[in-house]
């Protein structure tokens, strides 16, 4: 089929060289990494899919807003742009930054979540799921049943279930529940959108039990522009209006910034009543663990660019730009027969790593088999999302079964060309050609206690 790329809507003005090493030296550089992809250099990488966290081209207008950053201890006038773009777009009556996402998670998690709490998600992603053991209670996991069927396309496959939360609320006792946590859009899931509908449908159930609801919006915008484009009472709702009515649905929200607000480091925490108590007990918490509360662990110049970001994530022509490079990758895996999460998502392509590789069992991590595969085709750096990354159940230290087995291919904003996605395409096409002389997966020979993925030593199973 004929397959059209959307034309970026911007010009390049500055240029990163990048070097491509050979087959052999590649082959060393994974293997001196422990077959963790994590613990390759940067520079080793010709085109670097780990994350769209932080990997993002900023703006003119950004980097301008760098040189204007004011560096003030407190109350730097860059804060008070931040909150006020904040405000205006998000509604929330509070905003605090912090300088990531899990930043977020650590000041307000504690404070809502203890041992013998549970925090029910359409699903979590590593870190979110990490703050909520680190707090003593545990997460479950509510996403819809589509969800689980890769090849299955069908829209908003990142919604909750909500029979499942209702089950699960019941079963668990409404006092037991600290939070609800709804991830827009649905990373573990492939980057998958929520629909509206779903996040009204989550927000009443949740106040019928008197739960609060924490929207995990890093990658807001990009869920904003599946509504507008999927549900059609939103076909001619702009993207902020889009926005603010998703955030009304919310009590609390997090968010790391390194994604759709287009900068490389920053994060917000939003609470909707501003006279909440819990306002001066985030506050005292960011104090302990971030920074004064009016810089949250940013510099002046993060928040400058980060109030720009705001307003560049939610534009309706980058929007239909960013969205459209998945659909152009999704497009050619679709040409070569290479399963992967769809239809496809806002932030990447999850190949299904199972479906590429059904002889190897998820123990062995078929997810990340295929990542270190295309490192070694073509230079990529991707990301297991799959049993690897789950880890081990925290009570019985044994190894969970994800739902998925994929390799994401996340790719920054305003980075890579159509060159560039076509080498992906044409890499994941020769791995699928010789994908059946893989016989093994991987075995890890060291792991830390908690998100073990970042850190962990694997070896190839002869």
């Amino acid at each position: 089929m004929a397959i059209k790329y959307v034309p970026e809507p911007f010009r390049i003005k500055v240029v990163e060289p990048l070097r491509m090493l050979t087959h052999e030296e590649r082959e060393v550089k994974i293997a001196e990494a422990k077959y963790n992809l994590f613990n390759l250099k940067g520079e080793d990488c010709y085109i670097d899919l780990l994350t769209d966290s932080g990997t993002n081209a900023m703006s003119q207008e950004q980097w301008a807003g760098v040189m204007r950053g004011d560096e003030a201890y407190a109350g730097a006038s860059s804060y008070f742009k931040l909150m006020e773009a904040g405000k205006d777009i998000f509604g929330f009556g509070f905003i605090q930054p912090v300088h990531q996402g899990r930043a977020a998670e650590k000041v307000v998690f504690p404070l809502l979540l203890s041992e013998g709490k549970f925090a029910i998600s359409n699903m979590f992603f590593d870190t979110t799921r990490a703050h909520v053991i680190l707090s003593g209670a545990r997460p479950i996991d509510c996403v819809v049943a589509e969800a689980k069927d890769p090849s299955k396309r069908a829209p908003f496959k990142g919604n909750m279930d909500i029979a499942k939360m209702e089950e699960v609320i019941k079963e668990k006792g409404p006092e037991n529940i600290g939070l609800v946590v709804m991830t827009i859009t649905n990373n573990s899931a492939g980057g998958q959108p929520v629909s509206m509908k779903n996040l009204r449908e989550v927000s009443v159930l949740a106040k019928k039990y008197g739960i609060p609801m924490c929207i995990d919006a890093a990658r807001y915008a990009e869920n904003a522009h599946f509504i507008k484009r999927d549900e059609p009472e939103y076909k001619d709702v702009s993207i902020k209006d889009i926005v603010r009515e998703m955030f009304s649905y919310g009590d609390l929200f997090t968010m790391s910034a390194k994604k759709d607000t287009i900068v490389n480091m920053g994060g917000l925490l939003g609470v909707k009543d501003a006279d909440s108590p819990l306002v001066l007990k985030i506050k005292a918490n960011c104090i302990s663990y971030e920074g004064f509360f009016t810089y949250g662990g940013l510099a002046g110049r993060d928040m400058e660019a980060l109030a720009i970001g705001l307003y560049e994530g939610i534009d309706e022509n980058y929007l239909r730009y960013r969205i459209g490079q998945m659909e152009y990758l999704a497009a050619r895996l679709d040409d070569a027969g290479i399963a992967y999460q769809s239809p496809v998502g806002g932030h990447g392509v999850f190949v299904d790593a199972a479906a590429m590789f059904p002889h190897i069992p998820y123990n062995e991590y078929p997810g990340q088999v295929l990542c270190v595969e295309l490192y070694k085709e073509a230079g990529i750096r991707t990301c297991d999302i799959g049993s690897y990354m789950l880890g081990n159940d925290p009570d019985t230290g044994e190894q969970l079964k994800a739902d998925f087995e994929f390799s994401r291919l996340a790719i920054p904003r305003r980075v890579y060309t159509q060159a560039h996605l076509d080498i992906m395409a044409d890499a994941l096409i020769a791995i699928k050609e010789r994908a059946h002389t893989i016989k093994r997966g991987y075995k890890i020979t060291w792991e830390p206690p908690i998100l073990r993925h970042f850190q962990a030593s694997l070896a190839p199973i002869e």
